[in-house]
């Protein structure tokens, strides 16, 4: 039978709670940033959005901040080589 701190197991507790609180975070990245590949132009509100999100997720060390930079460039790079959309 293993021993087990007090400290060892409020860690894990807390490690736990932190991993299902940043797998959210990362879950709900991913969707924005596919809704903001699917927009229009650069200044749509899901573009926006979708760095506003990426940019909150790097100040709080969710995801690396250069992570954070490269989707924001790929997904301005890619909006900026789209056609523009006809209004219909």
């Amino acid at each position: 039978m293993a021993k087990r701190s007090q400290s060892g197991l409020k860690r894990k507790r807390q490690a736990l709670r932190r991993m299902a609180r940043n797998q959210a975070v990362r879950s709900s990245i991913k969707t924005v940033v596919k809704h903001a590949r699917q927009a229009s132009s650069a200044a749509a509100p899901e573009v926006l959005s979708a760095i506003r999100v990426l940019d909150a997720a790097a100040r709080k060390r969710i995801i690396h901040p250069n992570a954070a930079a490269r989707s924001k460039s790929r997904l301005m790079r890619r909006l900026a080589h789209q056609p523009p959309a006809t209004p219909a």
